[in-house]
């Protein structure tokens, strides 16, 4: 135990904060930007610190573990801890919520609300990473759907209610699973129940039940993830929502799916997800060429990028079902660069929607001449998104790959499959993302577009897009670096697991 709670310290500030917003000067958005702006930096300051001073490497253990009595008659308890699994999405948490506040100041109508709402997610999103009791993540994961569904029908496009009210039914109602799940496993022979992570690693079950509860889970991390079929929400969310509230969609909502997968299905049902595996990598393939294809027949700019979002995050399931550790550690880094990579064309749409005032591609055209630094900056982005060598998507998208084919339990043809699936997805990728290139900036101006000429990226966006951009390509050139910190972990995730002969 610590001395003092540094996990609660970080998981409640940010919300706290938010709290004193409406005391702050009426006049003007200045200061109520700055405020916030400050908030996210700080307690990106205390993340950093965090991993730079209390962490150890070296350590797959939870550490810095906090534990206080919260609720005596069903053992619910406030406990944190961190590992290098959880540590590394937290800092992705601080660095994603921190740029999209600085992306979020052109945002005039009702700013308090819209800052405070945004400091709530930063709470919620810290607070389930960090969590060591599975009604603790359930209540963190809940946290984020009431800022999430005012967010998007207060400052969404016009089909905001249809999207919010989508958006609502699909996290809501999926959500439910979890608490089913975790009662089960809580009281399953034991007279008094306990929902810590830790004691409920050494617990077994028949494999029937396992698999009763493994599919529990799974229901309602497949909608975060989102796996096909249960993804319908997403484009219409992206589509809708303020670019600033894209990024933080992108960049760290869906890791969420892929951070409970891991942590409570693949840590606490390890044989039942050893039987499920190869049905995830099937999935997540399926997941690759249809979010690809359908990507391509967009003609909305923010839907070829939200279903792209699908196609790429569909690598996660294929990574974590390789059981291997290369494809383990490839998910895992497939979540981080993805938060990065979307995150930065989320907010590119976003600020080229600002100038043109259209998101349909084929009103575009011609306009990289007047936007030559958005031109650079989404190309880059977009290039990064092609998993090209020298960035983070290349690595982990080579490492699941080759996790894939590491796996000695899956047959030669089932590998074979899996590979030319993936294959195919990666080929039409770049088909997608160069003709929405070409769409946007080449050619002639579209007559649709009635300025001839538009005000080109401002240094803070600039900021921004390079900020994002930075980690993207020192992530793709130096790997090891962000894999050194939950390496030992998933060695010890995958000592636990069952093999089924397949």
């Amino acid at each position: 135990m610590n001395h003092y709670p540094r996990l609660t310290i970080i998981v409640i500030f940010p919300i706290l904060a938010g709290l004193l917003i409406p005391f702050l000067s009426s006049e003007g958005n200045k200061i109520i930007r700055w405020y916030a702006l400050g908030v996210c930096l700080l307690e990106f300051l205390l993340i950093i610190y965090i991993f730079c001073y209390q962490y150890e490497f070296n350590d797959n253990s939870i550490q810095l573990k906090e534990d206080y009595n919260w609720i005596n008659f069903m053992d619910f308890h406030w406990r944190l801890g961190i590992d290098g699994f959880s540590i590394g999405l937290i800092l992705l948490t601080g660095f994603i919520t921190t740029l999209a506040s600085l992306a979020a100041w052109p945002v005039t109508r009702n700013p308090r609300l819209f800052y405070f709402l945004m400091l709530s997610m930063y709470s919620g999103q810290i607070g389930l990473f960090a969590s060591q009791d599975i009604l603790l993540f359930f209540s963190m994961w809940e946290l984020e759907l009431l800022p999430i569904y005012l967010l998007l029908i207060v400052w969404g496009g016009k089909r905001r209610l249809y999207a919010a009210t989508k958006f609502i039914l699909y996290t809501a109602g999926s959500s439910i699973f979890i608490p089913i799940g975790a009662l089960i496993i809580a009281f399953y022979k034991s007279n008094s129940s306990t929902f810590d992570f830790q004691v409920l690693i050494g617990k077994t079950y028949p494999l029937e039940l396992e698999v009763i509860i493994y599919l529990s889970f799974l229901l309602a991390y497949a909608v975060k993830l989102p796996i096909v079929p249960f993804h319908t929400w997403l484009p219409d969310t992206h589509g809708e929502a303020h670019y600033s509230t894209c990024m933080l969609l992108a960049g760290i909502l869906l890791k969420m799916g892929g951070y409970g997968l891991v942590r409570i299905n693949m840590e606490l049902l390890p044989h039942a997800h050893s039987l499920f595996a190869p049905w995830l990598v099937g999935a997540g393939a399926i997941q690759i060429v249809y979010g690809a294809l359908t990507s391509l027949s967009q003609r909305n700019l923010k839907r070829r990028i939200a279903y792209s979002s699908v196609s790429h995050m569909g690598f996660v399931p294929i990574g974590i079902g390789s059981l291997t550790n290369i494809g383990l550690n490839g998910a895992i880094l497939q979540m981080i660069s993805h938060g990065l990579i979307g995150a930065s064309l989320f907010f590119l749409s976003g600020i080229s929607y600002e100038r043109t005032r259209t998101l349909l591609l084929d009103q575009m055209g011609g306009i990289a001449s007047s936007m030559p630094k958005i031109f650079t900056l989404f190309t880059g982005s977009s290039i990064a998104s092609l998993a090209l060598p020298g960035t983070s998507g290349f690595a982990a998208e080579l490492m699941i790959f080759i996790g894939v084919v590491d796996n000695d339990d899956y047959s030669f043809l089932f590998k074979t499959i899996i590979l030319v699936i993936q294959g195919i997805g990666i080929i039409l990728t770049p088909i997608y993302l160069l003709s929405m290139l070409r769409q946007m900036f080449y050619g002639y101006k579209s007559s649709e577009l009635s300025i001839t000429y538009f005000k080109d990226a401002v240094p803070r966006e600039i900021f921004i897009s390079i900020f994002l951009f930075l980690p993207i390509i020192g992530i793709g050139i130096y790997p090891n670096f962000v894999l050194s910190i939950w390496d030992n972990k998933t060695d010890l995730l995958l000592s636990q697991r069952f093999s089924p002969n397949l």
